[in-house]
């Protein structure tokens, strides 16, 4: 079992997951955390992983390192989602099987489900259709993620979790509207529309699509909470329960910034997914649900956002 000492890596430590793990995991009293840099370990390097894991007595991973991205960033890099993420999460999963680290926490996503899903998603639709086209190529790694986990748990008898969360937002988000997931982008946009005086913004596509939004400090408390956990299932989704189409969050935001301008769509940009929303059945059995509610966390990701202009 875990105890405050044992030494914890957590990958991606400078990411919007990973800078909310390390808080966390700081508050929840572990004192033995070990981190590196993408310079000081290039984790798609099978050979540096495995010496790294081989020279510390690492006793728990959460691994919330991979190459993410909006629409436009998954659909333009293919090649680079599928390769960096493959590669980075085959070193991790084995070098901690080949080290004996008993409690390992894989991240993935709710985009890992097929793109006309049945909602709310369960677990069990994994694999059930087509996967959306933009994002196809990091699903794809995810999937492998969880299958590799889920075989080294049946073959192994290892306690590998496979989390997967709806989208997250936050302190230390990707606010660049050309990359960024959609939120952050919606931030701002609507924050420069403002300061601009602009009289409209543009949404891709119709803004219709439904998305759930959880903070990611939930998540965050989500891998704690299931790091000593022994789980029956390998895949469990994390979620808020709270959805909203990308206009109306459009709306809430200018209406938290005190503007009214017109909302524009582009309908030659892909809408993504029509709807996402994760069954939370599994993780609400375990006892965990999320805490933060989006009008407390929107602020807190409002004035992380300003802190970075």
């Amino acid at each position: 079992m875990l105890n405050k000492n044992s030494l914890i890596f957590v990958t991606g430590h400078n990411g919007l997951v990973g800078s909310s793990l390390m808080r966390r995991l700081k508050i929840h009293g572990y004192k033995n955390i070990v981190t590196k840099t993408k310079k000081e370990l290039d984790l798609r390097n099978q050979k540096k992983v495995s010496n790294f894991f081989k020279s510390h007595k690492i006793k728990a991973v959460i691994n919330a390192a991979g190459k993410v991205g909006g629409i436009l960033a998954n659909n333009k890099y293919r090649a680079d989602f599928i390769y960096d993420n493959i590669s980075i999460q085959n070193n991790i999963i084995h070098s901690s099987f080949k080290n004996d680290v008993k409690n390992l926490i894989f991240l993935g996503s709710s985009c890992i489900y097929p793109k006309n899903c049945k909602q709310p998603i369960k677990e069990k639709y994994l694999l059930t259709g087509l996967l959306e086209k933009t994002n196809e190529p990091y699903a794809i790694a995810k999937i492998a993620g969880i299958k590799m986990c889920e075989s080294y748990n049946y073959q192994y008898k290892t306690n590998y979790k496979c989390l997967m969360p709806c989208n997250l937002y936050g302190p230390n988000d990707n606010y660049n509207y050309k990359n960024s997931h959609f939120l952050p982008s919606l931030i701002s946009k609507i924050h420069d529309a403002k300061i601009n005086n602009k009289k409209s913004i543009t949404l891709w596509g119709t803004g219709s699509p439904k998305r759930e939004l959880m903070y990611v400090d939930d998540l965050a408390d989500a891998c704690i909470y299931f790091l000593n956990k022994k789980t029956k299932e390998t895949l469990i989704n994390v979620g808020s329960g709270m959805e909203k189409s990308i206009i109306e969050f459009a709306k809430y935001i200018m209406k938290k910034l005190d503007l009214n301008i017109k909302i524009n769509t582009d309908l030659s940009k892909p809408d993504g997914t029509p709807r996402k929303i994760v069954d939370i059945s599994i993780v609400k059995k375990y006892g965990w649900k999320s805490k933060v509610n989006f009008n407390d966390g929107l602020d807190m990701a409002y004035s992380d956002y300003k802190n970075k202009l």
